[in-house]
């Protein structure tokens, strides 16, 4: 399957800019395109979460918001985390099942935690699924940099 998908070749530089799109994306929900448009001003991206404070909107809502601008922030927080692991990875010569594995994993784990954030936490039962979610995404930068310590796999 693995020949099938192309992911003999090594594709985990490719996952740097999918993360960059994936931190991108609660913000086209949230203020860019979503629900939210009325009240992003893009002259002055920074006040949109303030805007939103004092925005009628419905309190469901407003606070799938907020957490969406929150969701993003987090995700540009680790990008460059992400970056240099993946970076240190390569330069380490780690073989491309390991790479691709980790890095689509890391991927994975960004999308999860982006949807956790922003819809999941309306179950209070589903809070601290979001704090696992995000270890899962660090333990695989943290996997990266110690496997590329210990040299090729």
């Amino acid at each position: 399957m693995a020949s099938y998908l192309g992911l003999e070749k090594n594709i985990s530089y490719y996952t740097i800019p999918g993360a960059l799109v994936l931190a991108l994306l609660p913000r086209v929900y949230s203020g860019i395109a979503g629900p939210g448009k009325k009240f992003f001003d893009p002259n002055n991206p920074r006040l949109f979460t303030q805007s939103l404070e004092r925005a009628d909107i419905d309190k469901k809502l407003k606070g799938r918001l907020q957490r969406a601008e929150s969701a993003g922030a987090n995700a540009f927080e680790t990008l460059g985390l992400y970056a240099a692991a993946v970076t240190a990875g390569n330069a380490a010569g780690l073989s491309a099942g390991t790479l691709n594995a980790l890095t689509l994993g890391y991927l994975a784990s960004r999308v999860f935690y982006t949807w956790v954030y922003i819809w999941g936490q309306e179950n209070r039962k589903l809070l601290p699924l979001r704090t696992g979610v995000w270890g899962v995404g660090m333990s695989i930068c943290m996997a990266l940099f110690v496997l590329a310590g210990r040299g090729r796999n």
